[in-house]
This record gives C-alpha cells, structure tokens and sequence, in this order.
C-alpha cells in the first residue's frame, strides 16, 4: 500500500497528541535522552539501506557528488527553509495568534518542512518500503506528545496536513517510479537514499548539519546511471573491440 507510511506517520501524531494532552510535561533530560535512541534508530536505517547494494558503491559516490553539486546548485536547502517560512507566515496571517494557531503552525513546520518525509515518501512511491516514514513516525508521534503537553490539542491539526503533504510525495514518486521498475535500479537508488537517511540521523542527533536537501538530486542522478551502465558497459565493450 502507497500511503502507508504516510497514514501511520498521520495516526501517530494523533496518537502523540492524545497521549500529551493527558499526561504531564516530561522532563528535558527524558526528552534528550529518547531523542537521542531515535536518532540511532534512524542512522541503523540508513546503514542498513546503504549497505544493501555495495556492488554500486562507484555509481552511489558518483550519484552522491552529481547530486550534491546540483543540489547546491539549484538550492533545494534554501528552497525548503524559504518553503518553511512561506507556511509560517501563511498560517499565522489566516488562523490569527491565538494557542490553536501556535500549535498547528509550530507542529505543522517541525513534520512537514525536512528531508526525512520527501526521502520517506519517495521509497514508499517507488518500492512500497516504509521504514523510513515509520521511524519518523516514532519521531514525530513523541514530539506530537511535547507539543500538546505545551500548546494543546491545535497540534491535532498537522496530522492531516501530514498525511496529505507525504501522501502526494508518494503517489508522484510511484507514477514516476513506474518507469524505473527494475530491480537493480531500485536497488541502487535505495543504496543512496539510506546515505541520506544516515545524514538526517547525524543532524537529528546533533553530530554534524547534514544538507541532506541538497543530496536529494543523488537519488535521481544514481536511478539514471544504474539504468545507464548496461549501455555504457556495452559501448566500452564495443570500442574495446574495434580498437
């Protein structure tokens, strides 16, 4: 099932915010401290992700340093800390100041705008794998449980935007990842995209800033090459011959 992962990642935050509206505030150093095994979880993920196809390890660091050049280049970091602030003051100018309001703009902004959903969303498009959307599940259900505990039930309201935001990333990536249906190829681009899955965790866990938004292109640019190198090997194989 496509949606999946974004219809678990919405019931969490209800879940979350249900359970925050309920309990008393929780500690700082018990925040730290789950935020912290989270952080793991999701940099296990990746590792495991990446490891999965080593027999593209040239194609993945060639996709990864092609990516992150147009990345940069384009500015998709830029674009998502813009696309951030673009929903903050919208939110804010047409749902007024109110505690409601702090709690929908300040939940929706901390679920919606990162790289973690759009890499999530795109894996559950084209291999149907939620892992990714999951462990943000996790991330994003206990942060639900801060949230409310502080602004109230208005984070209710982020869930839906959740499941609609995840869920159009999934269904775009399938109809686009229709074209891609080879093993091989989902293979590599998983590969890469457990890379970026690694860098979200380093930043989650505060080791280093990863601009994983601007790596984003490298899942795209090792799906190419992957489906390139039959061609390529063929053409070298042909020169080699001739010559």
């Amino acid at each position: 099932m496509i949606l999946l992962g974004a219809i678990v990642n919405a019931v969490a935050v209800i879940v979350g915010t249900t359970i925050g509206t309920l309990i008393p505030g929780i500690g700082e150093r018990a925040k730290n401290t789950i935020m912290q095994g989270l952080s793991l979880a999701v940099i296990l993920i990746g590792l495991s992700m990446a490891l999965s196809d080593t027999a593209d390890l040239l194609i993945i660091v060639i996709s990864m340093a092609i990516g992150g050049w147009l990345g940069a280049w384009w500015g998709i970091e830029d674009g998502i800390d813009r696309l951030g602030s673009w929903f903050e003051h919208r939110f804010k100018r047409s749902a007024g100041s109110g505690q409601v309001s702090q709690a929908f703009v300040t939940s929706t902004l901390v679920f919606c705008v990162g790289s973690m959903n759009i890499v999530g969303a795109i894996q559950s498009g084209v291999q149907g794998q939620h892992n990714t959307l999951y462990v943000k599940s996790l991330l994003d259900g206990f942060t639900s449980i801060i949230f409310s505990s502080t602004f109230g039930p208005g984070v209710y309201l982020s869930a839906g935007v959740v499941l609609l935001y995840e869920g159009a990333i999934a269904l775009a990536a399938h109809v686009l990842g229709a074209a891609l249906a080879n093993p091989a190829v989902i293979s590599c681009v998983t590969a890469t995209g457990g890379l970026l899955i690694v860098g979200i965790g380093l930043s989650i866990l505060g080791v280093k800033k990863v601009s994983v938004g601007n790596l984003l292109p490298a899942m795209l640019v090792a799906a190419v090459l992957k489906g390139l190198a039959p061609l390529l090997h063929h053409t070298v194989q042909t020169w080699i011959h001739v010559g």
